[in-house]
């Protein structure tokens, strides 16, 4: 089941899997001491990118018509303060708390992890000390949606490979691409210094590579093979490697290195549990400057975007997020603000589950990599019309 557009303000929409409890936005707490304005230029971001219709970089849900209307009067609107921010969501949108059927974790309904953007050294030709090559999309790579005529294959399978006879057949795993299979149908788009660096890329879904004469060269998302996504820092402390108290990025570096990255060694072996391999596009152009750009094809705006269940919610909806997260290194803190849907992510998966963007660098991966919380998740619904 999807979302059902409300015919009146009052009305609850439906999601599979949990239960809506509407509310007053305004009685939120710290709704009033939060930015509205950066909420709202976020938002902006959303309403833009429908407005040019933009192709999605992983299809979502259909666009809600409520939500066209309101972004077209969010574009037309010139808030100066934060009041007036503030009373653009109060007025535009409904409050719902989200309470799924069986929750992640114990401790609250909704469960949130962190994503950034690495900046990595790099080339854009292969050399002794970038040696690891991050692919461009095959040519043949086909992305299924659910309603695409799949044949024999699985009904979760997301992507596949289209054979010269028209067949679809599942697309190869990590360790088989990582073997070659692929030849020249995916080219490298860069390289980077070893295989852990271009894992946790495909992992956060962006990058910047840093070239020798201090170009930025953006990588975007450009598709996966469809495979589920399994986490190696979780099979590290299920199997007691190290601790989930210690886990952070890296120190799942230092034991992945420390393993050996060549074929056969632990470490390689480690990374080719997750099946799921990602490629990407390469941006080099003059107004890539803002950051990565997400599933919705958004500009990500740090602790304003967070990626959704796409099958779940369309992109674009605000939504109000409360947990003990430190969104500065020295841990003080208590997140409560409001962020929009703008990305997705092949383990972001339940209608109270949440990836936030912390943004580009080593600090955010740092303070995105500790983030494993539960809290409160409130959906903000557009109203039929305004009261």
């Amino acid at each position: 089941m999807t979302l059902s557009t409300p015919a009146a303000p009052q009305q609850v929409p439906a999601v599979a899997g949990a239960q809506l409890r509407p509310l007053a936005l305004e009685s939120l707490p710290g709704f009033e001491q939060d930015d509205a304005l950066a909420a709202f230029g976020a938002f902006s971001l959303s309403c833009e990118a429908m407005a040019a219709t933009r192709p999605e970089l992983r299809a979502g849900l259909p666009t809600p018509d409520l939500l066209r209307v309101v972004c077209a009067k969010a574009l037309a609107a010139k808030p100066a303060s934060q009041s007036e921010a503030r009373q653009f969501f109060a007025q535009h949108f409904a409050a719902f708390e989200i309470l799924p059927d069986q929750p992640i974790r114990a401790g609250g309904p909704a469960f949130f992890t962190g994503y950034y953007e690495p900046v990595v050294d790099g080339a854009l030709e292969r050399s002794e000390d970038f040696s690891e090559a991050l692919l461009g999309r095959p040519a043949d790579l086909v992305t299924l949606a659910p309603q695409d005529e799949r044949g024999d294959l699985p009904a979760d399978l997301a992507g596949a490979r289209r054979l010269s006879d028209g067949r679809l057949v599942s697309f190869p795993d990590r360790a088989a691409i990582d073997s070659g299979v692929l030849g020249d149908t995916a080219l490298p788009v860069a390289f980077v210094r070893d295989g852990i660096e271009a894992f946790l890329i495909q992992v956060q879904g962006s990058a910047a590579v840093r070239l020798a004469d201090g170009r930025l060269v953006r990588l975007t998302y450009a598709g996966r093979n469809g495979l589920p996504y399994s986490s190696i820092g979780r099979q590290l402390i299920d199997s007691g490697e190290i601790p989930e108290a210690e886990m952070t990025l890296a120190r799942l570096k230092e034991w992945v290195r420390a393993a050996g990255q060549k074929p056969g060694e632990a470490g390689r072996e480690l990374m080719h549990r997750n099946r799921s391999f990602v490629f990407f596009t390469r941006d080099e152009s003059a107004g890539r400057v803002a950051g990565p750009i997400g599933a919705a094809s958004v500009p990500l705006t740090p602790l304003r975007s967070i990626a959704v269940d796409r099958t779940l919610w369309p992109y674009g909806l605000p939504y109000w997020i409360e947990a003990g997260i430190a969104t500065k290194s020295n841990g003080v803190g208590y997140f409560r603000q409001l962020l929009i849907g703008q990305d997705t992510g092949s383990a972001i998966l339940g209608p109270a589950r949440a990836d936030i963007f912390f943004g580009s660098g080593d600090e955010a991966g740092k303070l995105a990599g500790d983030v494993r919380h539960t809290g409160r998740m409130v959906v903000l619904w557009p109203r039929a019309e305004a009261p």
